[in-house]
Order: C-alpha cells, then sequence, then structure tokens
C-alpha cells in the first residue's frame, strides 16, 4: 500500500521576505493581493483547493463530500453489505473549509469554518 505524502501543517504561511518592509509603511492593495496570491498557492500545493474569492479574501476546501446517493444505490444491490463500506466512509469522510483574509497590516488571518 503506498503511503500518503503529508504536508506539515505547522509551515509558516507568513508572506516571503520582500512583498513589503516590515515597519514601514503599510502595503497597498496591490501588495496584500500578492500576499494572499502567496499563501493560497502554498495551501494549493498542500492540497486544497479554491471555493470562493474575493479582493482580500479566500475560502479554501480541503476533502470531498460522500456521495450518498450512490452508496444507497450499492447498499441496495448488494443485500446490504456494502452498508459497511458507506458507514465507514462516511465515517472517515470529513471536509474541512478555511476563510484567509489580509488585514491592512498585511498579515494573514485565518478562519475555520464549519
Amino acid at each position: 500500500m503506498k503511503r500518503r505524502r503529508t504536508v506539515r501543517e505547522s509551515a509558516s504561511i507568513e508572506p516571503p521576505p520582500g512583498y513589503y518592509v516590515a515597519g514601514a509603511e503599510l502595503p497597498d492593495a496591490a501588495q496584500r493581493t500578492l500576499i494572499l496570491d502567496w499563501v493560497v498557492s502554498r495551501r494549493i500545493a498542500g492540497g486544497w483547493r479554491v471555493e470562493s474569492r474575493s479582493g482580500s479574501q479566500v475560502v479554501l476546501v480541503r476533502g470531498q463530500p460522500v456521495n450518498h446517493v450512490l452508496h444507497a444505490f450499492l447498499t441496495v444491490f448488494s443485500c446490504l453489505v456494502w452498508g459497511i463500506v458507506w458507514a465507514g466512509v462516511a465515517l472517515v469522510n470529513r471536509v474541512e473549509r478555511v476563510a484567509l483574509t489580509v488585514d491592512a497590516q498585511g498579515r494573514i488571518v485565518t478562519v475555520s469554518a464549519p
């Protein structure tokens, strides 16, 4: 069985040096957009996908919802044997959402969503 590559969530999501000078003037809208783009690209590399995007906010999602119609169909035609697999998939599968926002100082604010 192949092991799945895991991405460390503890990696910093702060923008790289050079995007703006800390302590100087506040970043403008273009710089905040660049900061957000950089953070989103790092999250996409970690297996997340973009659900929605506005100027200074992105909602990212990871995981797939369970297709209950397909599993119900398979359960009926397998004389309820597939129900064990369906229950396991429904318990293990989770969909995660996170909203990333860039504030006026250029910092990333992360909010977990249900």
